[in-house]
């Protein structure tokens, strides 16, 4: 179950590889391994997103919103209190984007 971590910037530099799909999405990828470094979304163009597990500072970023909380597994509880979107917050974040 992949999770995803949104910045408003963030220099994905070094070794590697970056496709432009069709749609629009940009990923880069680790030269080397594959790994997925970063993606980029058309609708969300102020917006990063990055593979939580690749982050060495992961407490340095607590999250502020879960989306696609209806896909949630049913063993998976987050108690934290925060807003939840029930599929994707792409309204909610481009708004962020634009403060």
């Amino acid at each position: 179950m992949p999770a995803f971590a949104a910045f408003a910037s963030l220099d994905v530099t070094g070794h590697t590889n970056t496709k432009r799909h069709p749609s629009g999405v940009e990923r880069v990828n680790c030269k080397k391994c594959g790994s997925p470094l970063s993606a980029v979304f058309p609708y969300l163009p102020d917006q990063i997103y990055v593979p939580i597990g690749i982050l060495d500072d992961i407490d340095a970023h607590a999250p502020q919103l879960h989306c696609h909380a209806a896909s949630q597994p049913s063993w998976l509880h987050l108690p934290d209190g925060l807003a939840r979107e029930d599929a994707s917050a792409r309204t909610r974040l481009a708004e962020a984007g634009d403060d």
